[in-house]
């Protein structure tokens, strides 16, 4: 990752939370712990934050706390092409009128260019699915309550009494930022707790990840591979962890983005 994009995503994090730590900007970034110590005291240089014991803060502290893991920003550039063609198939799998969730994420957000013609209830907790399914499509949208976290553009409520308890849905599609053999992993508590309550509506849980969550790793468990109906992921994954899927019971979909590709300029010709 190049450094300026790095020092984005630095400042970025300090203005979630009181201290973004080292081993956190790590894993935000990809990073080694000596090139995230080295922007570090580069941003302290230039005051554009405080270096602390342990990582950096914001010169002026958040008064609200934001959720961990990437911004929506930052991660609606990685990958285009793979989710794209990710969400083609997933889309594919919608039929006639049933309902569905959508899960916020950068990957399930490209669902929308594909559902413009379908006429179909849809919860999701996204706030930019939702605005973009209004504006370009005539499917119904449903929003739960709850607060909305600008970074990763989702609406997210602690609480039982909003919507959510009274949908049901064929499918629930979701991203998630790592993917093992002890199931999705998501990088903070109040997300897992939100996100569980949607995947409870739901008879089928979809999975969209592109191969490179196969390698992330979180300490949190969001659900066990055996409560995943299908994973949707790209023809970059490696055999071993289309094995693990296989081993689990789990369904996998290939998708090819050079096809999304083709199919995109051919439009256009």
């Amino acid at each position: 990752m190049h450094e300026k994009e790095r020092h984005r995503i630095i400042l970025s994090a300090i203005q979630d939370k009181p201290v973004a730590t080292v081993p956190e900007l790590v894993e935000l970034t990809g990073s080694s712990e000596a090139t995230i110590r080295r922007d570090i005291a580069a941003l302290h240089m230039q005051n554009k934050l405080r270096r602390v014991r342990g990582g950096a803060e914001a010169l002026s502290p958040p008064q609200f706390i934001g959720l961990a893991g990437r911004p929506y920003s930052v991660n609606e550039t990685l990958h285009t092409s793979r989710k794209r063609a990710i969400a083609r198939e997933a889309v594919a799998l919608c039929t006639g009128c049933e309902p569905i969730i959508i899960n916020g994420g950068t990957t399930t957000f490209q669902m929308v260019q594909f559902l413009a013609s379908h006429r179909m209830p849809i919860l999701t907790n996204s706030f930019v699915i939702a605005e973009h399914l209004l504006r370009h499509s005539k499917n119904t949208v449903l929003l739960p309550g709850g607060t909305i976290y600008r970074e990763q553009n989702i609406i997210l409520s602690p609480f039982d009494n909003d919507v959510t308890r009274n949908f049901y849905a064929r499918r629930m599609f979701m991203g998630a930022q790592g993917l093992a053999s002890l199931g999705l992993m998501e990088s903070d508590a109040m997300l897992i707790q939100a996100e569980q309550k949607l995947i409870d509506q739901a008879e089928e849980l979809v999975v969209l990840v592109d191969s490179s969550k196969f390698r992330q790793r979180s300490s949190l468990i969001l659900c066990p591979l055996s409560r995943i109906s299908t994973v949707i992921t790209d023809d970059a994954i490696e055999d071993r962890d289309a094995k693990m899927l296989a081993s689990a019971g789990v369904g996998l979909i290939v998708a090819t983005p050079s096809a999304v590709k083709e199919e995109d300029a051919s439009r256009l010709a």
